[in-house]
C-alpha cells in the first residue's frame, strides 16, 4: 500500500492520529486546541452529554488500511465531550491572590506547568503513537474461520506508514493543557482534597514506570511557588495516583478569608472569573393566552439558578423570556376575538378590552379551530396577517399579551424570579427570512412554509443570529454563550437548529449554543402529574398548595391552632412552602424525571429546603445565645477572627467549606444545579452530625423551651464537639462564632443562587 493512501496531505495525517490513539490526553496525541475544536464542532446536547459534530474532513478520511478498532477509538468520531470547550491557557499562571480562596483550578494549573517543565509534549506524543500502535500490532488476533471462510488479518501497516502516523504525532503536538493534568477530588477525606492521576496515562508515552512518573511529578510540584505553603507533601499511592492535601495552616487561613467576606452580599473569598463571558440564558417562554403549568416550573427555576450562578462568577448575564407569542395559535385567537370581541382589534379602543379569562378565551378558539373548517382556514391566513404587519391582526396580539403578562407576573414574583426580560418569538420577526448556506443552497430543514408562513425553527435561528452574530449598533447581544432551557423533548429540534445555523455561517467558532434538558414532573404513581379529572396541574395552584400545607402544619403546632398565623409566620410559611417546591426540583439531577410529593418536599429530615431553612435558623440561635443578643432582633454577626483548628471536627467542616470555589466552577461549566444542594447538604451535615427528625413545631422558635432548644443543638457534630459558649479561651470561642458565621453564610449564598430567601428565625 502507497504512503499517499494514509498521508493524503499533514492535516489527513494528524486526522489518521487522532483515529490511532484516541483516548490518549490531548498533549499527548497532537490535541486540537480549543480554538481549533470549537471550529469542528457544535454542542449538541443532552445533560452534560454534548454530542460532536466531527469536521469535513474528519467525516471524509476514513482510512482503508485502518483496522475497524482503530477508527472506533477516534475521539471526535465515537465519543461524546463532557464539557463545553472553555479558554485554556498553554502557560497556566500558578499564583494565586491572597484575598481570595484557591481551589482545584489553582491545583489543576500548577500540575499543567510542571508537565510542560519536565516533559516534552513532542516526545510524549511520539511515544503515545508508538505505544498505541505496538499495543495494537500486539493484541491484533486472527478471526477464526466460520464454516468455509477462511481467516482474515486486519491489513497492517508498513514503516512508512507507521512513521508517517509517528511524524504527524510530533508536528501535531501541543503543551499540556488542563485536560491533561487530570485533577479530580479525592474520592474520600482519607486520601485527601485531590487526587492526580496524570502520571498513570503519561507514564506509558514517557517510557516510565507509573511510580517514577508521579515522582517526577511530585518534585516539580515543590518547586511551584506557594505550593509548599498551601499543599502537604504530596502523598504517592498504589500504581502511581498523587494525593494532594491542604495543609491546616492554609485552611485556618482561608476560613478566616471567608469569615472577613461574610457579611451579606458578600463573597466568602470566591475570586470572580478571569475569563468573563456574555452569556445569554433563554428559559421559561410560557406560552401566551395559556396559564403557566407546572412543566413550566422547571425551566423556570433551573434557568433563574444558573442565571445567578453565572452572574456571580462575574459573568455579563442576559435573562430571557423567549416567550411563546407568535404561530399558528395566534392567527386562530386573533380570528376569533374578531368574531367575538371586535373592539379589540382597534389599537386605541384594545387597551381598555377586558378580555376574561384567557384559559377559557383560548378553549373557545380551539373548539372553532378544530370542529370549523373555515375558521381555521381563516386562523391560518390570520398568521400570514400578523407576522406581516397587519393593524387590526397587531392590535388584537397587543392585548393578549398584556392581559398574559399580568398573569405570569403573578407567579414569577411567588417564586422571586428577578430581572427576566421578555423577548418572545414576535421579537425576531424582522430578522427572519434569507436562510441558506454559505454557498447560497437551501437549508437541510423547513424554515418556511409554503403559504409564506414561519415556524419555530425559523424563529429560533432568527434568534441566533441575534443572539451570536449581529453587532450592537444592529441590535445584536453578540453572546459567547448561549443556554436554552428547556425539556428534554427539544434535544433533536436544537441538534438540528444549531447544525443549521453553523452551516449557514452564523455561529462564531469561538461561540458556544448549548441546550440544557431536564425531565418531566411525576405523580407519586409514576404517571403523568395532573389533577383528578385529568387536567395539567396549574403551576399558581400548585404553589398556592404547598404554601398553604405549610401554613397548616405551624397553625398546628401553635399552643392555639385556630388563632391565625401572625405577619411573620405568615411570611415563614410562604418561605418554607415556596422554598420546598424550588428546593425540591433543584436537588434533583435535572436530566432525571421525579416524582412530586408535598410530603417530602416539606420534611425536615434529608436533603430539602425546610432542612436548609431550619439549619441556617439553629447558626442564628447560636450565635445569638453566645453574644447575649435578643431572639427577636436581628442577627448581628460578630466580626471576623483568626481561626484556630483545635479539633478534627473544625477541621473536616473547613475542609468543605473551602471547596466552595470547586463546586460553583463546575456548576458553571457543567450545568447542575442539584450539586449546589448536594454540597448544601453535606456543608449542613459537617456542621450538624445527624440529620434531625424533629416535628415542625420545633422551628416556631417563639414556642420552643430552652430545654428543648438546649437539646437539639447537642445534635451538632461542630457544636457537640466544639462548643462556642464553653470554649476553653476567648480566641477558640471567637474563632468558632467565625465558624458559625461562615457556615450561615455560605448556606444563605447557596439559597439565595437558588432563588430561596432565608430567615432567621422559623
Amino acid at each position: 500500500m502507497g504512503l499517499t493512501r494514509i498521508v493524503m496531505s499533514a492535516l489527513s495525517a494528524t486526522v489518521l492520529l487522532r483515529r490511532c490513539v484516541g483516548g490518549a490526553p490531548s498533549a499527548f496525541i497532537g490535541r486540537t486546541t480549543p480554538h481549533r475544536l470549537s471550529q469542528s464542532r457544535i454542542q449538541r446536547h443532552r445533560g452534560s452529554s454534548r454530542h460532536v459534530i466531527p469536521n469535513k474532513i474528519d467525516r471524509a478520511f476514513i482510512s482503508p488500511i485502518l483496522p475497524r478498532s482503530f477508527v472506533s477509538l477516534h475521539p471526535f468520531g465515537a465519543r461524546h465531550t463532557t464539557r463545553m470547550p472553555m479558554t485554556t491557557t498553554t502557560t497556566p499562571q500558578t499564583e494565586y491572590s491572597t484575598s481570595s480562596l484557591i481551589g482545584i483550578d489553582w491545583v489543576r494549573s500548577s500540575v499543567v506547568r510542571v508537565l510542560n517543565q519536565i516533559f516534552d509534549p513532542v516526545e510524549i506524543a511520539k511515544g503515545a503513537a508508538i505505544a498505541k500502535l505496538d499495543g495494537k500490532k500486539k493484541t491484533t488476533k486472527k478471526k477464526q474461520p466460520q464454516d468455509d471462510q477462511s481467516p482474515q488479518d486486519e491489513p497492517s501497516l508498513s514503516e512508512d506508514e507507521r512513521n508517517a502516523i509517528i511524524n504527524a504525532a510530533a508536528a501535531s503536538a501541543k503543551p499540556f493543557s488542563n485536560t491533561d493534568a487530570m485533577i479530580t477530588p479525592a474520592t474520600k477525606p482519607e486520601f485527601g482534597d485531590y487526587q492526580c492521576n496524570a502520571a498513570m496515562s503519561l507514564s506509558k508515552s514517557a517510557g516510565l514506570n507509573p511510580r517514577d512518573c508521579a515522582a517526577k511529578i511530585v518534585e516539580g510540584l515543590k518547586n511551584i511557588p506557594g505550593f509548599n505553603e498551601i499543599m502537604e507533601e504530596p502523598e504517592i499511592a498504589g500504581p502511581g495516583f498523587i494525593n494532594l492535601r491542604f495543609r491546616e495552616g492554609y485552611l485556618a487561613d482561608a476560613a478566616g478569608k471567608m469569615a472577613m467576606d461574610s457579611a451579606e452580599g458578600g463573597r466568602l473569598a470566591v475570586p470572580m472569573t478571569a475569563n468573563k463571558q456574555r452569556i445569554i440564558v433563554d428559559f421559561s417562554s410560557p406560552n401566551i393566552a395559556k396559564e403557566m403549568h407546572v412543566g413550566h416550573l422547571r425551566s423556570t427555576i433551573i434557568g433563574d439558578t444558573l442565571s445567578n450562578l453565572l452572574t456571580f462568577a462575574g459573568h455579563d448575564v442576559l435573562r430571557l423570556n423567549h416567550v411563546g407569542d407568535w404561530g399558528t395559535q395566534f392567527g386562530m385567537l386573533v380570528e376569533h376575538l374578531r368574531d367575538e370581541f371586535p373592539e379589540a382589534l382597534d389599537k386605541e379602543k384594545s387597551k381598555s378590552v377586558d378580555l376574561g379569562d384567557l384559559v377559557t378565551l383560548y378553549k373557545a378558539a380551539k373548539k372553532r379551530f378544530d370542529a370549523d373548517a373555515d375558521f381555521k382556514v381563516r386562523a391560518r391566513e390570520g398568521v400570514v396577517k400578523l407576522q406581516a404587519g397587519d393593524k387590526e391582526a397587531l392590535a388584537a396580539w397587543e392585548s393578549l399579551c398584556a392581559a398574559s403578562r399580568v398573569e405570569y407576573q403573578k407567579i414569577y414574583d411567588l417564586l422571586n424570579i428577578r430581572n427576566l426580560n421578555e423577548r418572545g418569538e414576535s421579537f425576531y420577526n424582522p430578522y427572519l427570512g434569507g436562510y441558506t448556506n454559505r454557498d447560497g443552497s437551501p437549508l437541510p430543514m423547513i424554515v418556511r412554509k409554503s403559504d409564506g408562513g414561519f415556524n419555530y425553527a425559523t424563529t429560533d435561528l432568527a434568534a441566533i443570529r441575534h443572539r451570536v452574530q449581529l453587532d450592537a449598533p444592529e441590535g445584536g447581544e453578540k453572546a459567547d454563550r448561549v443556554l436554552y432551557v428547556t425539556d428534554a423533548g427539544q434535544s433533536q429540534h436544537f441538534e438540528m437548529v444549531f447544525a443549521a445555523a453553523k452551516k449557514a455561517g452564523f455561529v462564531a467558532d469561538s461561540v458556544s449554543l448549548e441546550h440544557v434538558p431536564f425531565g418531566l414532573v411525576q405523580g407519586e404513581d409514576g404517571k403523568k402529574f395532573a389533577t383528578r379529572s385529568g387536567d395539567t396541574v396549574k403551576l399558581k395552584d400548585l404553589l398556592d398548595e404547598a404554601v398553604r400545607i405549610a401554613g397548616e402544619d405551624i397553625k398546628s403546632r401553635l399552643e392555639n391552632p385556630e388563632e391565625s398565623l401572625s405577619d411573620r409566620l405568615t411570611e415563614v410559611a410562604k418561605t418554607v412552602g415556596i422554598g420546598a417546591v424550588k428546593y425540591a426540583d433543584l436537588s434533583m439531577n435535572r436530566e432525571s424525571n421525579y416524582k412530586f410529593s408535598y410530603g417530602r418536599m416539606l420534611s425536615l429530615n434529608g436533603n430539602t429546603a425546610p432542612y436548609m431553612l431550619y439549619a441556617y435558623a439553629r447558626i442564628c440561635g447560636i450565635v445569638r445565645k453566645a453574644t447575649g443578643q435578643s431572639d427577636d432582633a436581628k442577627v448581628q454577626w460578630p466580626e471576623a477572627s483568626a481561626i484556630i483548628i483545635s479539633h478534627d471536627a473544625e477541621k473536616q467542616l473547613i475542609r468543605n467549606l473551602v471547596k466552595l470555589p470547586d463546586i460553583l466552577s463546575e456548576v458553571e461549566t457543567d450545568l447542575y444545579p442539584n450539586r449546589l444542594c448536594d454540597y448544601l447538604f453535606e456543608t449542613s451535615q459537617k456542621f450538624n452530625q445527624v440529620s434531625l427528625m424533629t416535628p415542625l413545631k420545633a422551628i416556631v422558635s417563639s414556642h420552643i423551651s430552652y430545654k428543648w432548644f438546649v437539646m437539639i443543638l447537642s445534635f451538632f457534630q461542630f457544636y457537640e464537639n466544639c462548643s462556642v459558649n464553653n470554649a476553653e479561651t476567648p480566641k477558640l470561642k471567637a474563632s468558632r462564632l467565625s465558624l458559625c458565621t461562615v457556615s450561615a453564610s455560605t448556606i444563605r449564598l447557596l439559597m439565595s443562587l437558588l432563588g430561596i430567601p432565608v430567615v432567621e428565625k422559623l
